[in-house]
This record gives C-alpha cells, sequence and structure tokens, in this order.
C-alpha cells in the first residue's frame, strides 16, 4: 500500500496560536507512530498577513474571504491528499455579525470530495441558532467527529442535536517524567522557592489578576512564594491593544508589593521551555473566567508533568480535575485560589496524592498515544473509500 498523505487545514506554527501549535504536535505525533505517512497544511491566514511558512504548508485559506475556503477544498480534492484533517475553532472559519455566526467553513464543506475528520475544539453550550447550524453541517458532511472531552461529547447531543457519535481523543502532551524539581529550579534561578506558575498566551480571558490578587495572602503563609506568568501577550490582543493587559497586571503587583513574588517571562516558548518551567513548578493555577472553555492545552500538560492544579471550573477542568485530581475554586475569586494553594504548600501528603493522580491521568494522553488513535482514525476513515476506488490497491 501507497504512503498515506494528509492534509490538515488549520492555523500553522509560526503563526503563534493554541491550535497552530496542536497541529504541529498532532502532525509529529502521527509521523511518528508511522514515518511513512505524509503530512501536508493549508494554512488559515489572517487578513493583510504575509507569513513565512515552511515547506509542509501547500496552500492557504484567507480568513474572513469565503472564496478562498472554497478554492482550497478544490485545491485538495485535485490532489494525491487521502485524508483531510480539518481542526475547527469558530473564529478561524467565520465572523460574527450582528450576533450572528456567517460560517464561511459551508462551502469548503460543499466543495471538498475528499475523506474528512473534524476536530472541534470549541464546543459552547446553548448555542446560537447559527452556531448550532454549523456544528450540525460540519457532522453531515465529515466522516468522523473528534472532541478531546467527554462533556463536548455529551453536549453535541443534548445542545446541537447530533446523531453521529463523536469520537473523543483528549489533547495531547509531551511524554514527562515529573523529575528534577529541584535542579530544575537552580537553573532558573529560583532555588528555595514555592513556585507557583500559569503559562500560555496572555490576555484578559486567563483572568491572571485574580492570582495576583491572592498572593498577598499566599506570601503571608509561605513567604518564600513565586508566582510565574510565563508567556508572551497574546498575537491578536497585541496588535489591537499593545500591552496594556500586561501592564495593567504589573502595576497591580506593584500596588500590592509583591514585584518580589510575582514574575513575568515574557518569552515565546519552545515546548522544552515549557516543560522545564512546569517540572520546576510546585503548583499550577489556571484561573480562567471562560465557563464553557471545553479545551485547555495548558492544563493538559499541567495534568501530564504531574502537577498539583488549582482550578476555575471551566468545563475542562471539571472532567480533568474530578476524582480529586486537583482544586477547583469558583471564578473570580482571589481569597478562594490563596486558601488553595496555601493548603497545598503547607500540606505534603495532599500536594503529592494530587501529583500522583494527575499524573497517572495525564500520562494516558501523552502524544505518543494520541498520535496512534489519530492515524488508527485515519486508517479507519480512509478504508472505505479504498475499498470503493478501482484505482487504489488495497
Amino acid at each position: 500500500m501507497e504512503s498515506m498523505r494528509i492534509a490538515f487545514v488549520s492555523s500553522s506554527i509560526p503563526r503563534r496560536c493554541g491550535i497552530a501549535t496542536f497541529t504541529a504536535d498532532v502532525m509529529a505525533a502521527v509521523k511518528a507512530a508511522d514515518p511513512t505517512v505524509r503530512c501536508s497544511v493549508v494554512a488559515i491566514d489572517e487578513p493583510n498577513s504575509a507569513r513565512a511558512y515552511g515547506p509542509e504548508v501547500k496552500s492557504r485559506i484567507r480568513q474572513r474571504e469565503p472564496e478562498s475556503y472554497r478554492s482550497a477544498a478544490a485545491l485538495l480534492n485535485q490532489s494525491n491528499v487521502d485524508v483531510v484533517n480539518l481542526q475547527h475553532e469558530f473564529g478561524l472559519y467565520g465572523v460574527w455579525r450582528d450576533g450572528v455566526y456567517e460560517d464561511h467553513l459551508r462551502p469548503f464543506l460543499q466543495e471538498l470530495t475528499k475523506p474528512l475528520m473534524v476536530t472541534l475544539h470549541s464546543v459552547p453550550p446553548s448555542p446560537s441558532p447559527s452556531m448550532r447550524d454549523a456544528i450540525r453541517l460540519i457532522s453531515s458532511r465529515s466522516d468522523e467527529v473528534i472532541v478531546m472531552a467527554h462533556t463536548a461529547a455529551r453536549l453535541l447531543v443534548s445542545d446541537y442535536g447530533i446523531t453521529k457519535v463523536p469520537i473523543v481523543i483528549p489533547h495531547g502532551m509531551p511524554a514527562i517524567e515529573p523529575t528534577g524539581r529541584h535542579r530544575l529550579k537552580t537553573k532558573l534561578g529560583v532555588e528555595g522557592r514555592a513556585i507557583i506558575s500559569t503559562f500560555g498566551l496572555v490576555d484578559p480571558r486567563k483572568g491572571l489578576e485574580f492570582v495576583i490578587g491572592a498572593m498577598p495572602a499566599i506570601v503571608e503563609r509561605h513567604p518564600n512564594a513565586l508566582y510565574l506568568v510565563v508567556g508572551q501577550t497574546h498575537p491578536e490582543l497585541l496588535k489591537q491593544q499593545g500591552e496594556a493587559y500586561r501592564n495593567t497586571l504589573e502595576r497591580l503587583a506593584e500596588e500590592l508589593g509583591m514585584s518580589d513574588h510575582i514574575g513575568f517571562v515574557n518569552e515565546y516558548l519552545t515546548q522544552r521551555d515549557i516543560v522545564g518551567y512546569l517540572l520546576a513548578t510546585d503548583v499550577y493555577v489556571t484561573p480562567y473566567l471562560d465557563p464553557n472553555q471545553i479545551t485547555s492545552g495548558t492544563l493538559a500538560y499541567a495534568l501530564g508533568a504531574g502537577k498539583a492544579i488549582v482550578s476555575t471550573p471551566y468545563l475542562h477542568a471539571i472532567e480533568a480535575l474530578a476524582d480529586d485530581r486537583g482544586i477547583i475554586v469558583p471564578f473570580r475569586d482571589a481569597p478562594a485560589i490563596a486558601d488553595a494553594v496555601v493548603r497545598i504548600l503547607g500540606d505534603a501528603e495532599l500536594k503529592q496524592r494530587l501529583e500522583r493522580r494527575a499524573y497517572a491521568y495525564g500520562r494516558e494522553t501523552a502524544w505518543p498515544a494520541v498520535g496512534r488513535r489519530v492515524l488508527a482514525l485515519t486508517q479507519h476513515v480512509l478504508e472505505p473509500h479504498r475499498q470503493h476506488d478501482p484505482l487504489v490497491a488495497v
């Protein structure tokens, strides 16, 4: 049998967003599972962007130009690609006008004749009729729909009326051995500190100000505590508002007298860098503000690194941190964050129990395992098409 060819439709590195990173990781995991697989990318560009991609990017889609999506599908139809793997986030495939979602993926789906797999990165509860229609069309036009949490699968049935059973493949993470905390603290110049951290692109939806607001109470009980905000400002926010949000956070830290206990690592991090900061961390916090967030790559990484985790109750966290795998606190509640962090730092047995349970959960979804599952599903999707195509040897 010839090598299988998969085209990923997604934002792509060097575009700095979670889905671009996710897609690169999925591609690497699939190729690790079967080195003969050939992966290419149809990259989604923001309006007016002129980005230099690597050789894996074979064509581009212009956001907010519906005909660009149709043209990409026509090119895929003419190519030697076997299966199309599309990474869906509403903002990448449409726009909202007066509260109504204008679906630019529709012409792509109408034009495409290749086998199609779609991963849904957002499945908001109680969708508007236009958003519900967009997801229903995806379901009807795709061979398989993938979600990253069982909660998302339930929502597709209850809130979207989808009858096709989705496949649940959790968000992957590096295969991490949770060791070397003290060595990495020394390497980062934070030896002797109790490290609390949050990593990822910085924007107001992350709720970082509530962890900063919790730091005086944490430091009162643990004077060696240091909160690290690790990551650059979200590039779209940077274009629109510059560093206004980050500056607000830095001013808040100063006003609270916490400048010696809060550090900002304003850098774009490689996966190796991220893992290093995670392994040096004592308590990982995701204070995110969107209760409907169904996927968090940062939470997945923290679980994979075996961290004691404190989180607000967004959908992914509720599912992933069940069964005593972390501590859930209310949204926008600095005192509750402080109480949870103080409890963990002051109770070695609790901290170790949370770490063990997080790691046991996380290691089941490391990238090698995810790559094998995506590969197997792709082969499953392709098989009926090969059986019915007289030009393809089976």
